[in-house]
């Protein structure tokens, strides 16, 4: 398998997947990285942990409805040309 634009692409989705479908209550709280956790009082810099999870929560939030559209594009591009 050669390495090339469209491999990276569909790498990059596939992670983006898997951001997608975590689940807060039945993953990411049993590893201490719930909503609850790491909230910093105001004007505090938050940290590494909480900025993970609030791109997790983002990806999830507005990257829904677009992966629908684009794994149904890479999934008939895979079945047109293999």
């Amino acid at each position: 398998m050669a390495f090339t634009l469209y491999s990276l692409l569909q790498a990059a989705l596939l992670i983006v997947n898997a951001i997608a479908v975590l689940h807060e209550e039945r993953f990411l709280r049993h590893v201490g990285w719930g909503s609850d956790q790491g909230t910093g009082g105001f004007g505090e810099e938050p940290g590494i942990k909480a900025q993970i999870t609030n791109l997790i929560r983002s990806v999830r939030t507005v990257m829904r409805v677009p992966l629908i559209a684009v794994n149904s594009i890479t999934i008939v591009l895979l079945l047109l040309f293999g």
